[in-house]
């Protein structure tokens, strides 16, 4: 049995061993493992195994090197042989290599010595993109010059292409950008503005120059608010970066292009191109937009896309030498200019809102400052401000039209109470009023004048600043807006002031008390007119005296309305003594009187007497002539209701009832209603009624008719006429109401001089009709 064991184990040693020499070292971990898995002190066993096998196998490498111990001798001498013979191939290498090396470098220096050659050619071939006729004839030979020859033309044709359309690219985006350029250009051109008032001050102190807006990096230095801006519109101080065309715009397009056309010597091409496309596009800036009158940022979107395009064309026109021409801009410019003043000249008369033209001036103004920058001529810009200015004019004129009338309305045409100091010192702030008596009154008092006259006096001041804002910045002297001033007041008060006065005083319902305070309300506004001279004088620091100074024409303006007032008083007063008379109720034959006046007779004489109390702040002529053309007009209508060819009897008693009422009027007419009428020349107005009526009462028929003519006459102003119709009348009635009977009775020769009389007076009339 332990034989048994014994000769497996030696089997299985022998196994691990055969296996240990054929198989690769990495795996032989798990072979060696199976020897210590097996019985205990295998691997004793093992070992001695193993060694037994190192011990063979070393016996056998050194019979194999005793064996061939010979030939290895043989090898090494034949090595040492071999080695000098590799030394002269090492040798012979390098040689091949050093010539080798130095055929490189005849190579190079021969390629070098013909590019030299080549670089006329290749100037001449690549610098113009093609023009190979002028390649030296000693290099045409070379390969590349004929694919140079082959190629160029194809290629010049590409870039021409791809540069075009590049410049395509670039007008197309600078016709969307032209918005941005020109609205920092005129930005930079309005900040200007704000520190003019401040050079002023300067100018004194130094030489001022205007300076030149540029956005074109051009040489356009000068001195401006302390600042020196250079040629790449860097400031030297201030924190704010003033941005130029380069800013905003790349004009590389334009440049490649042109070299590129340049050096093809097809420039012409380019330049015809560059100028038709540019003007096609100043026709579509200078198209309105729809609507753009309505708002001020349509216009100033309007003028932003001009001033962009010619501030682009004029930094092409210093940037490049020659793609346009000043020549060139000039023409767009006259083209511009043309309608652009045919478009706002259109556009502006639609407008009537002040404030949008006077926004509009202003952008105007900017404009013209910012182009007048870049050397374009902007007389014509300014030129149409003065039409403009006569639009704003009007425009202002309708304005306070409005607000005259408005003013009228709300006036309650009673003079101003004033309570307290306080209210006195705030009405004579808005209206120059001095008056030693009433300022002398205690409070309360009143004013002459009514609530409308500070307001008047107050808007015709607003209207003089109105007007002024659009002068200013027009490059006018102070003599020449003065003038303008002092042209469009006179225009507000002759015109819109005068015509709302004449329309206030042709409205049904003013009546007397209010015409007489509009009378009124105008003198004191005549007054202040020198205060209003004296107001256009302060702001315009111009001296009245100054030869073809405009003079205000407000005293014509208010005399006129006045006069209309006055005119407008004696209408309806007489309308009023017309409606009153159209209330008489005569009993044209009653046998007497009834001893007292008529009650529509003494209730206009009432009336009178009320209104001409009233008169009492009028001036004295003023209300004298209204006094005297009512007791005429009442005069005149009393003797035609006598004559009056529908009424046909008067009877003694209704003559002595008119009497009594003709009585009244004179009693009204020497009670001095109005003072000022010297003696009795008020009465005078009734002297044809009283002689008439007194010649009647009495029956003087003999001494009428033998004084009749004579300058003496006691009825100088009794018309034959008159008395006819008159005694007509009552001889009509003596025949049908028997009224003479009495007469008759008495004394029968009283009817015939009646009729002796009547043949008289025929005669008389007769005698001047012929």
């Amino acid at each position: 049995m332990a034989e048994n064991e014994t000769l497996e184990c030696i089997t299985e040693h022998e196994r691990i061993l055969q296996e240990i020499e054929s198989t690769d070292t990495a795996c032989v971990g798990p072979t060696l493992r199976s020897v210590y898995d097996d019985q205990p002190n295998a691997h004793k066993r093992f070992m001695e195994k193993l060694d037994a096998r190192i011990r063979n196998h070393d016996r056998e490498i050194e019979k194999m090197c005793n064996f061939h111990h010979q030939g290895f001798v043989d090898a090494i001498t034949e090595l040492l042989k071999v080695r000098a013979d590799a030394e002269k191939l090492m040798v012979t290498a390098q040689t091949e290599e050093v010539i080798r090396c130095r055929i490189q470098q005849r190579n190079m220096a021969t390629t070098v010595e013909k590019l030299q050659l080549c670089i006329p050619g290749s100037i001449a071939g690549l610098g113009p993109l093609g023009l190979f006729c002028c390649v030296p004839c000693r290099v045409s030979h070379y390969r590349f010059c004929q694919i140079m020859a082959e190629n160029l033309p194809r290629l010049r044709e590409e870039i021409k292409e791809i540069s075009m359309s590049d410049l395509k690219d670039f007008l197309e985006s600078i016709r969307k950008h032209s918005d941005r350029v020109g609205e920092t250009a005129m930005r930079q051109a309005q900040q200007h503005r704000t520190f003019n008032s401040a050079v002023a001050k300067q100018a004194s102190m130094g030489h001022y120059t205007k300076p030149v807006y540029s956005l074109n990096g051009q040489a356009h230095t000068h001195p401006h608010n302390g600042l020196m801006i250079d040629d790449t519109g860097e400031e030297e101080e201030g924190d704010e970066e003033v941005l130029t065309a380069q800013d905003l715009v790349d004009f590389s397009p334009v440049y490649r292009c042109l070299h590129i056309y340049t050096v093809l010597g097809d420039r012409e091409t380019f330049e015809n191109y560059y100028r038709k496309q540019r003007k096609k596009q100043a026709r579509l800036v200078l198209q309105p937009q729809a609507n753009m009158h309505e708002t001020v940022e349509g216009y100033r979107r309007y003028f932003n896309q001009i001033v962009g395009f010619f501030v682009v064309e004029d930094h092409i026109l210093h940037a490049t030498r020659g793609l346009v021409t000043r020549a060139f801009t000039d023409e767009l410019w006259n083209m511009a200019l043309s309608k652009i003043i045919a478009v706002l000249r259109t556009l502006s008369s639609y407008c009537d809102d002040p404030d949008l033209v006077l926004e509009l001036k202003n952008l105007i103004v900017i404009f013209a400052d910012t182009l007048q920058g870049y050397g374009f001529p902007v007389n014509r810009l300014f030129d149409l401000l003065f039409e403009i200015r006569d639009q704003y004019n009007e425009t202002l004129l309708k304005k306070w039209a409005l607000v005259f009338r408005e003013i009228f309305e709300l006036d309650n045409y009673s003079p101003i109470p004033v309570e307290t100091e306080e209210e006195y010192k705030q009405v004579i702030s808005r209206f120059p009023f001095h008056d030693a008596e009433i300022e002398k009154q205690d409070f309360p008092k009143k004013l002459p004048m009514s609530q409308s006259v500070p307001q008047i006096y107050t808007q015709v001041k607003e209207f003089i600043y109105a007007s002024l804002k659009f002068s200013e910045s027009l490059h006018r002297s102070s003599t020449e807006i003065d003038d303008m001033l002092r042209k469009s007041t006179n225009l507000l008060l002759t015109r819109t002031l005068s015509g709302c006065l004449q329309n206030l005083i042709k409205k049904p319902h003013i009546g007397l008390t209010e015409l007489v305070q509009i009378i009124i309300n105008t003198t004191h506004l005549e007054q202040a007119c020198r205060y209003l001279e004296e107001f256009i004088t302060n702001i315009t620091n111009v001296s009245p005296e100054t030869v073809h100074t405009t003079r205000l024409y407000g005293l014509s303006t208010f005399k006129d309305a006045r006069h209309a007032a006055e005119g407008e008083i004696y209408t309806k007063l007489n309308q009023k003594i017309d409606e009153f008379i159209q209330l008489a109720d005569y009993e044209w034959g009653m046998a007497e009187s009834d001893g007292r006046a008529s009650g529509y007779l003494m209730d206009l004489i009432n009336f009178l007497r009320s209104t001409f109390q009233v008169f009492t702040h009028l001036p004295g002529k003023v209300a004298q002539t209204a006094c005297m053309s009512a007791c005429k007009h009442l005069s005149t209508s009393l003797m035609q209701m006598l004559l009056d060819t529908e009424l046909k009897q008067i009877s003694m008693g209704a003559i002595q009832q008119f009497n009594l009422d003709v009585i009244q009027c004179e009693l009204f007419a020497s009670s001095e209603p109005v003072p000022g009428f010297q003696g009795d020349t008020l009465q005078l107005a009734f002297i044809d009624l009283r002689q008439l009526l007194d010649l009647f009462m009495v029956w003087d028929w003999s001494t009428y008719l033998a004084d009749y003519g004579q300058p003496t006459s006691k009825y100088l102003r009794v018309n034959p006429a008159t008395a006819l119709a008159l005694l007509e009348k009552m001889k009509d009635t003596s025949k049908k109401n028997n009224i003479f009977s009495q007469f008759r009775k008495n004394d029968r020769d009283k009817q015939k001089l009646i009729e002796t009389v009547v043949k008289q007076l025929r005669s008389l009339v007769n005698g001047m009709s012929s």
